[in-house]
């Protein structure tokens, strides 16, 4: 039995089950991602499985279930970082790393995994395009509180510049030079967010949504495994796709903007394009 064939007509929740008693050998130059993923998966302890299939799993599909390992370029990978938070990415770079100690690929793939908080790039370019900001009354209320948290925490660093410069010794003060670069670096990040808060416009809930904009809910049906998805449209600095929070300058997010319930939609990936009917707006 072919690993891929079968897979190939699973839904993800099929997947996670067959994927533990569907596993080959393993070739070092012909394995499709599916093969490569299943050994990884079982390789793992059963406590870590849980977390890593599913971001595993996402990862390939978008890849394609049956691309050759050998085929999958920096690239490819450098474009699915985008789309994905720090936490998501750990369990990723493993895989690749995997891959790479198999000799599957004479690629190093993990380091092209980069990641982003809040996708910086694509942040300032909205930000440069739409220069007032628009949060969610929830998204207001979380940047708030990270202002106030770094404000203390300032406090703390200025105590302890004040220790750190009673030792005269400048030369070798290793302390009092980590204390600067922290304070710079909590001074930079509260004076964006100080700016953002300031030339913010907060969303108003708005009664009868008739096509999809910032602030809505979007339930979706993956038309590929009539899997039903809930994302919500944020500001690029809101995002958050492990919250179901993806960015208005995402992939998704662009094609989602100002369409109807009902409407369906296609996502371009490198597996080819992915197919979604937009069920309802909240």
């Amino acid at each position: 039995m072919i690993i891929t064939d079968v897979l190939n007509q699973l839904t993800a929740p099929a997947f996670y089950v067959t994927i533990y008693v569907l596993v080959e050998n393993i070739s070092n130059h012909n394995s499709t991602l599916t093969e490569v993923a299943a050994d990884f998966l079982l390789s793992l302890p059963p406590q870590d499985r849980e977390k890593t299939q599913a971001e595993v799993y996402k990862f390939i599909r978008w890849l394609g279930l049956h691309r050759k390992v050998k085929d999958i370029s920096p690239a490819d990978v450098a474009s699915y970082a985008e789309q994905i938070t720090p936490s998501a990415a750990k369990p990723l770079k493993s895989f690749l790393t995997y891959i790479r100690k198999k000799g599957v690929t004479k690629v190093n793939l993990a380091p092209h995994l980069r990641a982003k908080r809040a996708s910086s790039k694509i942040a300032a370019s909205w930000q440069s395009s739409h220069p007032q900001t628009t949060l969610t009354a929830q998204g207001q209320a979380k940047l708030e509180l990270e202002l106030a948290n770094l404000k203390e925490q300032r406090s703390n660093v200025i105590e302890e510049l004040r220790r750190a410069a009673a030792d005269k010794d400048f030369r070798e003060n290793a302390p009092l030079e980590a204390a600067r670069e922290q304070k710079s670096h909590l001074e930079g990040r509260i004076e964006e967010l100080e700016a953002t808060l300031k030339s913010a416009r907060i969303m108003e809930e708005s009664q009868g949504k008739l096509r999809v904009k910032m602030g809505d809910t979007v339930v979706l049906c993956d038309l590929s495994s009539f899997e039903e998805l809930n994302y919500v449209i944020v500001d690029p600095r809101e995002a958050n796709p492990t919250q179901g929070k993806i960015s208005v300058a995402s992939p998704l997010g662009k094609v989602l903007l100002d369409k109807e319930k009902g409407q369906v939609i296609e996502v371009a990936a490198p597996a080819g394009t992915f197919s979604y009917r937009i069920e309802d707006i909240q």
